[in-house]
């Protein structure tokens, strides 16, 4: 069993939002102990996106599982934990009350402290562990297939969401377009992997502008322009090349995303640029950034792609920051699926 220093903060945290069961004990904030990750993208495959019953059931039959994992896997007991951590919102109501509900029994049955955390400052927070020494402030772009937020991160816990999608999030449009050119579900990974055999400039998909934030995003009217230049082509008997239209949609997505994020850390005056959620592992969208942020100076943040998808890792990093600055919560924690950051 490893050997903790008496000052350590070693952090039980527990994250079920969606359709992935996680648990991770993580110390002071920025080391993984263990992060165990139980994916349903199987399960829901065939129904062609997640079906929130069949979440909720799933997570119940495997989160003890999960959580002795991770406490196994870290070489320490429950007596060893400073405090639990748990995804409380945003989410799937059904599947964010199994991992409260667990984080409760075991706060209530031991006395450890319980810490309810925003799913979306666990994402942001992910950066924190593959890059030990950045420190707000920074702006951050958390895409995901429910999010597409613009946030400048002030302090640790402490954001100012400066933009945010208008309608579809980007991880969203992907799904949905990635459905309609018959590559099934989950859509990001499968359009990412086409769109390297695609020419990203062979269908001029439009680029929306929102008028009165420059900041915002807007991705249904592009998702709208795919799915008619497809039932335009059918109409008219041409073929489709699927990979041109996966790499000229992904394109679209990212030079807004790009366009608008640079835009607010040069207005903002920082120098300091992070990406996080489940898009944030999009090759193509890294490389774009990567390329953009060292033309102009900027230090560029990128988590693994294993902390970029939901994941208890993050969960413990968000979770030691609020336990530091005394964040605790009662057995009345509740799931909040609309939870606002």
């Amino acid at each position: 069993m490893e050997q903790q220093n008496r000052e350590d903060v070693l952090i039980l945290a527990i994250e079920t939002s969606c359709d992935e069961t996680a648990a991770s004990v993580v110390k002071n904030g920025r080391e993984v102990l263990s992060n165990i990750i139980y994916t349903q993208i199987a399960l829901h495959t065939k129904y062609g996106g997640v079906v929130p019953e069949i979440a909720s059931r799933k997570h119940i039959e495997k989160i003890n599982q999960v959580v002795e994992g991770a406490l196994e896997e870290a070489g320490v007991a429950l007596r060893d934990i400073t405090a639990i951590a748990v995804t409380y919102g945003p989410g799937l109501v059904g599947a964010l009350l199994v991992g409260v509900s667990e984080a409760k029994a075991i706060s209530f049955a031991t006395g450890i402290p319980l810490i309810g955390v925003h799913h979306i400052s666990g994402h942001i927070s992910a950066n924190y562990i593959e890059y030990r020494e950045l420190e707000p402030p920074f702006v951050c772009l958390v895409a995901s297939g429910g999010h597409s937020h613009l946030v400048v991160v002030r302090d640790y816990g402490e954001y100012e969401i400066i933009g945010r999608t208008r309608d579809d999030a980007a991880g969203e449009a992907f799904d949905k377009v990635a459905r309609a050119i018959g590559l099934g579900y989950p859509g990001g990974p499968k359009i990412d992997k086409l769109s390297k055999e695609g020419n990203p400039d062979a269908i001029p998909f439009p680029r929306a502008k929102v008028g009165e934030n420059e900041y915002d995003f807007s991705f249904s009217g592009l998702k709208s322009a795919v799915l008619n230049y497809l039932n335009s082509c059918r109409m008219k008997g041409e073929e489709i090349n699927q990979a041109d239209v996966a790499a000229s949609f992904q394109k679209a997505v990212i030079d807004v995303l790009v366009e608008h994020s640079l835009h607010a850390v040069k207005e903002y005056g920082f120098d300091k640029f992070a990406i996080a959620g489940g898009v944030a592992s999009n090759t193509s969208l890294r490389e774009a950034f990567e390329k953009e942020c060292a033309e102009r100076g900027i230090t560029f943040y990128h988590p693994s792609p294993v902390y970029c998808t939901d994941n208890a890792a993050m969960i413990g990093a968000a979770g030691y920051y609020e336990y530091v600055k005394g964040v605790r919560h009662g057995y009345d924690l509740n799931a909040v699926p609309n939870l606002k950051l």
